[in-house]
């Protein structure tokens, strides 16, 4: 099942930094080691490491823009 999920963040919330955006953009991939090594390789910023929690893998990225965005690789 697919999903589209909008979540609001209290004023002032440093979760978005250091993007000086209020949004981000969440995709929803597959192979996400892969897909980072490869992002890596072609000079974009990876913002930390991949994370698991009961909802799948994640991690952060910085657009072309310096925009934040977050990976999702569902369980």
């Amino acid at each position: 099942m697919h999903s589209l999920q909008w979540s609001p963040f209290q004023t002032g919330s440093e979760y978005f930094a250091p993007s000086r955006k209020e949004f981000m953009i969440n995709y929803r991939v597959q192979h996400i080691e892969a897909l980072v090594a490869k992002l890596q390789a072609n000079g974009v910023t990876i913002l930390d490491d991949i994370a698991n929690s009961d909802y799948g893998k994640f991690v952060h990225i910085l657009d072309a823009d310096g925009n934040k965005v977050e990976l999702w690789e569902p369980r």
